[in-house]
């Protein structure tokens, strides 16, 4: 992949940004990542490499069905093996059955039913890992089958699958006048499939019983702090009675690690008293973990002669599979962003969240706002081809801007260069066509050895544009603590804000280096002994832990040029901290920040909660959110005609980024974001039938690889910093995972005449190509 970045701020490329300046510090550098080279030369010790003394290994028994009533279950055989310690069913849970990050729903072990494929039924722990799993499979567990509901939109009148009924949430929004109509009128039905977040690194853990009782669980979570409330009530100990350490973290789109790992592994080290370990295989990971919702949409957008538009009426239905998770709040994202970054003075949308026999739903990237921009881009572009005018210049005369106001009623405040951006991509130098280059040098769609033939292949332009929500919405408290200290002329950051990849340890480094002019900067491992940050998604460690880290470096850096701007009879805002040395306006004073310190240990704890956002009502009006980001992608494929292969060519990103904090950091976020959601577009698919995982493996689900990834040209990126926000500084890697499928599609749409309303995009619907194309 390359980058370019020509915009007035001259970022740098990710290759100018590879071998960044050793001095080189503080924020708007290209400090590395303190584990980078560990993790590069495969030394890293991720939570799969985990071990204790007298260590145990774990296995996990699961249904071989999507609904099936249990009639008895057999654990005699199992218990009876040589090498088995324990073996836990839903008996066993000591307290809360059941647990859920926002419904406690979904039971540790299934007792009477089973929901979903692969869910828990009992767990064993023995002294090899292979007698662990073959005494998991001698639990002999007699099943009564029942019909699985998998089709969300029968789940409405389909008997009740859980005591909380089908129906998660309802959210009708209402906006404006319903009678309301346009001069034209264009309508679309559109199925977004099951995309897996696929964390690379495998999903382990560690548990060690303590000696008070209590019992720590060592693992790569991504909101330690909840996991153990979870846990705990499930263990039925308080929450200082177990700890979380997190370790290992390889990075994580979505939840890292599922409680469902981690709430077994700490009864069977509770129960046999011993450290016990389990690493997940990947079919377990599929089985067990979280996938974006699979989402049918129906559309229909009215606007003026001149392409205005003055009505969007929409559908949104979201599979969230057996179980609650993150569903209420993927859907209001949904809900809230179904008419994209435009300008709509008449809105009405019916959204639901419905439980059925399919696998769980949950937290991945850009959750609900993905699904709806594949479906409004799509719209805007049957609205341009129905008017005879350039898809651009019908985004351009709707675009949303700052004071403008969202179909929830909520004024956006925050800098939004929708149009700015969207011209940026349309502006950028198309990539040249293959009949400028030799033959030979074409890559055709399905790779350099595929059967495709150069005469059938159409080159395909696409545009769009998308927005995301940052932080929590709808009233979460997104408040994080953190405390800095310094000794020795050395400064430590504690948070327990996780990083996923999302470089909030180097963020953090960067703050106090910036803030207190020191360059070693060390970032304490992750506990839940320490205060809570919350969970690493939207963005919000950045937002919220990185401004509690200003704060408590700024609070330092005050108790350390407090004495001295009194002993010179000034304010300590004409002294200044500069590479370890503390200097004052006028060159009177001049010491090391060393010798200002004089032995002493200077620490201050702080927190960031930011402003507070409020619930949407029955009509779906209200402040939910705390920030927004906008991205506009232009999407360059080829695509052969014959086979219904794509390939991407180039994808041209200009996105709001508030400010620049890491310049190499931000390229690798967004470059990531683009390729995820390329695999959204072509590849990734996690099928099922009738409820059952077809392929639960890296061979049947098909990531995109270095030779799927397109050339990413960072056209623009637009620094107007959000003045709510720490730093001006916005998430980014959500919206380009947002934007590009819906570009891609475009392009496949713009190649072919066809309609393209389904993704990922499957060769059939590519096949062909419509008159005049």
């Amino acid at each position: 992949m390359s980058s370019d970045a020509t915009t007035a701020a001259t970022t740098p490329t990710a290759l100018d940004t590879l071998e960044p300046e050793p001095a080189a510090h503080g924020l708007g550098t290209s400090l590395p990542s303190a584990d980078a080279r560990a993790k590069a030369e495969g030394t890293f010790p991720y939570a799969s490499d985990l071990w204790a003394e007298g260590l145990l290994w774990a296995a996990i028994l699961r249904s071989p069905h999507p609904h099936a009533r249990i009639v008895s279950i057999d654990t005699s055989a199992a218990a009876d093996m040589p090498g088995v310690r324990a073996v836990v069913t839903h008996a066993d849970v000591p307290g809360e059955a059941t647990y859920g990050r926002t419904v406690a729903d979904r039971p540790v072990f299934a007792s009477d039913l089973v929901r979903h494929h692969g869910e828990a039924i009992a767990a064993v722990a023995a002294d090899h890992p292979d007698t662990a799993r073959l005494a998991a499979a001698a639990i002999a567990v007699e099943y009564e089958l029942l019909d699985p509901v998998t089709d969300p939109e029968k789940a409405f009148a389909a008997e009740a699958l859980h005591p909380d009924g089908n129906l998660i949430r309802h959210i009708p929004l209402r906006f404006g006048d319903a009678e309301a109509t346009g001069e034209v009128v264009v309508e679309g039905l559109y199925r977004i499939g099951r995309q897996d977040p696929a964390p690379i690194g495998a999903e382990a853990g560690l548990a060690v019983p303590r000696p008070d009782g209590g019992v720590e669980i060592y693992t790569a979570s991504t909101d330690p702090h909840t996991d153990r409330d979870l846990a705990a009530a499930c263990f039925g100990l308080s929450p200082d009675q177990v700890k979380v350490v997190v370790t290992g973290v390889p990075g994580a789109t979505g939840d890292r690690e599922d409680p469902g790992f981690q709430i077994p592994l700490g009864l069977l080290a509770l129960r046999t008293g011993c450290p016990v370990k389990l690493t997940a295989t990947r079919e377990e990971s599929f089985l067990g973990h979280a996938h974006r919702h699979p989402t049918l949409l129906r559309y229909r957008h009215h606007a003026d002669a001149e392409g205005r538009l003055v009505k969007v009426e929409a559908q949104i239905l979201l599979d969230a599979g057996a179980y609650a998770d993150a569903s209420s709040e993927s859907l209001a994202a949904a809900v809230s962003f179904a008419c994209g970054p435009y300008v709509v003075p008449h809105a009405f949308i019916e959204g639901w969240a419905v439980r059925t026999n399919n696998p769980p739903s949950g937290h991945v990237r850009g959750e609900g706002a993905m699904q709806v921009c594949a479906a409004y881009e799509a719209q805007m572009d049957k609205l341009a081809a129905k008017l005879g005018v350039d898809p651009v210049d019908v985004r351009l005369r709707n675009v949303l801007a700052t004071g403008d106001i969202l179909p929830t009623g909520q004024t956006v405040t925050c800098p939004a260069p929708v149009a700015e951006l969207l011209s940026a991509v349309r502006d950028f130098p198309l990539p040249s066509l293959p009949m400028d280059t030799p033959e030979e040098d074409w890559l055709l769609p399905g790779g350099p050895e595929g059967a495709g033939e150069p005469g059938a292949v159409r080159r395909g332009v696409g545009y769009a544009v998308g927005m995301v929500h940052m932080l929590g919405a709808e009233g979460a408290d997104e408040v994080s603590t953190a405390t800095v200290k310094v000794q020795d002329g050395v400064a430590t950051v504690i948070c327990a804000a996780v990083d996923t990849g999302s470089g909030f340890a180097t963020l953090a480094r960067q703050i106090v280096q910036e803030t207190l002019g020191l360059e070693e900067v060390h970032v304490a491992s992750v506990d839940t002994d320490q205060p809570p940050a919350g969970p690493a998604t939207h963005g919000r460690h950045t937002w919220v832990s990185g401004g509690a880290v200003e704060r408590a470096a700024k609070m330092v850096r005050t108790q350390l040029l407090q004495p001295l701007a009194h002993k010179f009879g000034m304010s300590t805002e004409l002294l200044q901290i500069t590479d370890g040395k503390i200097t004052s306006y006028d060159g009177v004073l001049s010491t090391t920040v060393t010798e200002a310190m004089d032995g002493k240990e200077l620490w201050a704890t702080a927190q960031c909660r930011p402003h507070p956002t409020e619930p949407l009502d029955e009509s779906g009006q209200g402040d939910a959110f705390v920030g927004l980001a906008f991205c506009a992608i232009r999407a360059v494929v080829d695509v052969d005609i014959e086979l219904g292969s794509v390939r991407v060519v180039e994808m041209a990103v200009a996105q709001d980024v508030g400010r620049i904090l890491n310049p190499a950091q931000l390229t690798a976020r967004i470059e990531a974001g683009v390729t995820q959601g390329v695999g959204a577009a072509l590849t990734e698919n996690l099928r099922t039938t009738r409820g059952l995982l077809r392929h639960p493996d890296l061979t049947g689900y098909a990531l995109p690889t270095s030779l799927d990834a397109p050339d990413i040209r960072l056209v623009k990126l637009v620094e107007e910093r959000d003045v709510v926000a720490p730093f001006g500084a916005k998430a980014a890697s959500a919206v380009p995972v947002v934007t590009s499928p819906a570009a891609v599609a475009a392009a496949v749409r713009a190649a072919t005449g066809r309609p393209i309303n389904r993704l990922p995009i499957r060769p059939q619907a590519a096949v062909g190509a419509a008159p005049n194309v």
